[in-house]
């Protein structure tokens, strides 16, 4: 990378973590405080929300593995995220992990937009490239990159793994994979993903495609701590429902799902309050766009992008709803490259509406998330 664009990715990341600080501030001229899942309580929250407002919701849960290992019904949340914040803490006082955490999501963040920019680079112009990091720092949900949630590292390692096949440094690609497989069991998307990308390239690799077996192994390693500790391999599916109704413990298929909101969800919302009918139509829509996005890939993108956006989909569905989608869908690429594709073939004016309505949606739900409302 030349100088230039190294400048470039800084100053826009530290553009959007500055827009996103603003929105924590502007906030509280329009939505009165929700205060239930606050990042550390209604004792920390109010004093510094700029801070606690990115530990809302599940970033409570990560930070509370951090400190005090997992409880019963936790083990939902996958283990290297909070493991890291207390491994690089300065201490593992309850400040001190809330900081490491967010540290670690930001750095992460950052080096996952690196990760992307060149991987992009290696087939397609600079404009593509700066088109893919504008669209992914303004989708609606991107504030999770900024928050104590697994979205920024999950991010990086993906892109990283993706990179270094592509360069066929297979003990990398898969040693990152195995990371991410450790992070979120989306991991286990890259697994076939990579496999494409191997034999596409393979020549005289034959014996390193073992290394790709390294992705699976990092969900396997939590999944025999999980039967040491509980007797049950898999808990982090079994316990599931925590959650509400939404989420289902048995697999359910995706076409089920959009019946489900489209005969059911949709009619019966509550439409005079907002953040509800706000997150569940960002649900609906944001599922839609990546279904035909993933359908759409096969014919544009290279095979293991396809592979793996399709499956990023698909896993998350599985449990029955897309009340997470918006955020899941943070760590699908492929998807934002396709768009950046798309936008960059049309006219200025659309390109204006669809950064405008972007920025506008970003705006909204970040403003809802750090006021205590659930988002994704």
């Amino acid at each position: 990378m030349t100088k230039k664009e190294i400048k470039l990715l800084l100053l826009s990341f530290l553009s959007w973590r500055a827009l996103l600080i603003l929105f924590v501030f502007l906030a509280p001229l329009f939505l009165t405080l929700q205060k239930n899942f606050l990042g550390g309580g209604l004792a920390n929250y109010p004093s510094a929300p700029w801070f606690w407002s990115w530990l809302n919701f599940d970033g409570e849960h990560y930070l509370a593995i951090s400190y005090q290992g997992y409880q019963p019904l936790t083990y939902f949340f996958f283990p290297l995220f909070p493991l890291l914040a207390r491994f690089l803490s300065f201490g593992h006082s309850f400040i001190n992990l809330a900081i490491s955490g967010l540290v670690i999501s930001n750095v992460a963040f950052l080096a996952g937009l690196v990760g992307l920019w060149k991987l992009v680079r290696l087939d397609y112009e600079k404009e593509i490239a700066v088109t893919t990091i504008f669209l992914t720092l303004l989708f609606p949900t991107s504030f999770y990159f900024g928050s104590y949630y697994t979205e920024s590292l999950f991010f990086a390692l993906a892109a990283w793994s993706f990179y270094f096949a592509r360069k066929s440094r297979w003990f990398w690609s898969g040693t990152l994979g195995g990371l991410s497989s450790l992070t979120r069991i989306l991991g286990l998307a890259l697994f076939p993903a990579l496999l494409v990308e191997w034999w596409q390239a393979r020549r005289k690799s034959w014996l390193l495609v073992v290394w790709i077996f390294l992705v699976p192994l990092g969900l396997g390693i939590y999944m025999h701590y999980l039967y040491i500790v509980t007797g049950d391999p898999l808990n982090f599916l079994h316990t599931v429902g925590i959650f509400g109704a939404q989420r289902s413990s048995n697999f359910v298929l995706f076409p089920q799902v959009f019946y489900r909101y489209f005969f059911k969800i949709l009619p019966s919302l509550n439409y005079s309050y907002f953040p509800v009918v706000f997150s569940t139509y960002l649900e609906i829509i944001t599922a839609i766009l990546f279904l035909v996005l993933s359908v759409l890939s096969f014919l544009r993108l290279r095979l293991s992008y396809s592979v793996y956006l399709a499956l990023g989909f698909l896993i998350p569905s599985l449990a029955g709803s897309f009340s997470s989608f918006p955020r899941y869908a943070l760590i699908l690429f492929p998807g934002f490259l396709l768009m950046a594709l798309w936008l960059s073939k049309q006219h200025k004016t659309v390109k204006l509406l669809v950064y405008l309505l972007l920025f506008a949606t970003l705006a909204v739900a970040t403003s809802l998330f750090v006021r205590g409302y659930w988002i994704a």
